[in-house]
């Protein structure tokens, strides 16, 4: 409520000084070792890894903050701030400790709310990506055209190589940043219509999506990838991580070995239960990224488990999480996500509001008994999916409160009952 109170410029200057203060305290890190960012809606978390396992394959070493995890070199831990892009000091303090471990490249998630708050500030940014562009933090941000603008300051800040989605609809914004380098990916071979020579495009031609297996074309070169990971997106994350290796000149063969050694991104499509029926477990929390899961198993009975934070976070889309539920799942079940401080029976409710063809609807609030129906009415060879946390480690509920939760594990315990009883 204090905060409400306070002019915004203040805010703003806050922010920028605790930045310059982080910066200034841990001796400027990012002057010292490549910085990547990679920005978008959805997909960051996974192009972070991929961009790390290329690297790597190379010979590199490397450091990664994700909305997953925190690495540096061997060493790994789970990210569990509830927070993608940490704060000013943690983010400096961990490029520190990258630089004391001699890595060559520290991967950074860039978020929309990071840099509304100059978490990017006085990081030295070598390469920026993006994934892709869709409504999201509408609300926090005052409307979707802000948000684009917000993401375009990291593209604003890096001068010397920018990776870009050519079939992203909002690819014309970002391609107006100066960059020294600028490498586009896409799928659909569509140039864009203000192309430029200077504008280094690779191509992937998509085979297969489950699991995902593609051509990627760059220069003369071809050569053929099979993903262990599902989904045309992931097909895109690849070629979004490939972009980036190829700025750093590593060879397409090697990002090849890279991409193939990766067996599973934790909380994204991830599979639990492969028999009598599968359980998949995804991060997917804004409807871009539900209907592209959900449209990965055409053909196939779908049992969705699925709910909408609170907090106040882009109301708008739960009627439209509702609406993308009734047009691929047979059977849906409401539930609670993170609620915080909202009334988590009307969270469910607006959702309820999206589906308004005749579907088999359960509104369960308990997330865990929610889980526990779906593995009940699932036939086999049905796919129960079960999205909004992934492999989130908390629950945010009212007053601050967070509880310890993982759906996959709840799910491992809840099937090993249900075989335990048949």
């Amino acid at each position: 409520m204090i905060k409400k109170l306070i002019p915004s410029f203040i805010i703003n200057f806050y922010h920028f000084f605790i930045a310059f203060l982080g910066n200034f305290l841990f001796g400027f890190p990012s002057k010292k070792i490549k910085v990547i960012g990679i920005t978008g809606t959805n997909g960051k978390s996974t192009v972070v890894e991929m961009v790390s396992k290329i690297l790597e394959e190379a010979g590199y070493k490397t450091a990664f903050i994700s909305s997953i995890k925190f690495k540096i070199r061997e060493r790994e831990e789970k990210n569990l701030l509830k927070m993608t892009m940490p704060g000013r000091f943690r983010i400096q303090r961990f490029l520190k400790k990258a630089l004391k471990k001699n890595c060559d490249y520290a991967i950074i998630e860039v978020t929309s709310e990071g840099i509304k708050q100059y978490r990017h500030k006085f990081i030295n940014f070598q390469v920026s990506a993006i994934t892709n562009l869709t409504p999201e933090h509408i609300e926090s941000h005052g409307g979707f055209e802000n948000y684009k603008k917000t993401k375009g300051e990291l593209f604003k800040k890096t001068k010397k190589i920018h990776i870009l989605n050519l079939d992203d609809q909002h690819l014309s914004y970002f391609l107006k940043f100066p960059a020294s380098q600028k490498i586009g990916y896409t799928i659909s071979n569509t140039l864009p219509q203000s192309f430029s020579p200077s504008l280094k495009i690779v191509k992937g031609e998509v085979l297969n999506e489950n699991p995902c297996e593609f051509n990627v074309i760059s220069e003369t070169k071809k050569i053929k990838i099979k993903l262990k990971l599902s989904g045309k997106f992931n097909i895109q994350n690849a070629l979004c991580a490939i972009c980036v290796g190829l700025s750093q000149n590593i060879p397409l063969e090697i990002c090849k070995k890279g991409l193939e050694k990766i067996e599973k991104i934790e909380g994204r499509m991830e599979e639990i239960v492969t028999h009598p029926f599968k359980v998949i477990v995804d991060y997917a929390h804004t409807p871009d990224a539900l209907e592209k899961v959900y449209k990965n198993f055409k053909n196939q009975t779908l049992v969705c488990v699925l709910g909408s934070a609170g907090g106040g976070r882009d109301k708008w889309k739960r009627k439209e999480l509702g609406r993308i539920a009734q047009k691929y799942c047979q059977k849906i079940i409401l539930t609670n996500e993170d609620p915080y401080d909202e009334d988590p029976q009307k969270i469910i409710e607006e959702i309820e509001k999206g589906i308004i063809t005749k579907k088999e609807v359960f509104k369960i609030l308990d997330r865990k008994e929610a889980i526990k129906k779906a593995l009940k009415i699932a036939n086999k060879g049905d796919v129960v999916v079960i999205t909004g946390k992934g492999c989130e480690p908390w629950m945010c509920v009212a007053h601050g409160k967070k509880i310890p939760w993982d759906d996959r594990e709840i799910v491992k315990k809840e099937i090993k009952k249900l075989y335990e009883k048949i």
